[in-house]
């Protein structure tokens, strides 16, 4: 899935993904460890999606608006 895709999910959506590829991260790992990856470039896809879902939760946490520009920005400053 794509960022965007991600940012339209509710946060019950959102966690339920993350616990999917949590899982999904481990069986790849057991499958490395016993040698029976076929693709280990999987590994470095499942976390960064994790690291995508957790970027989310944390913006939403934090209330950071998704959809500032960066002209936006510098006007703050």
């Amino acid at each position: 899935m794509k960022i965007a895709e991600y940012r339209q999910l509710t946060d019950e959506q959102l966690k339920l993904s993350l616990s999917e590829l949590v899982k999904n991260l481990f069986h790849l790992r057991f499958q490395s460890a016993t040698e029976r990856l076929e693709t280990p470039s999987e590994i470095k896809k499942a976390k960064r999606e994790i690291a995508r879902l957790k970027t989310i939760q944390r913006e939403r946490e934090l209330g950071i608006r998704t959809g500032q520009s960066a002209a936006g920005k510098e006007t703050k400053a």
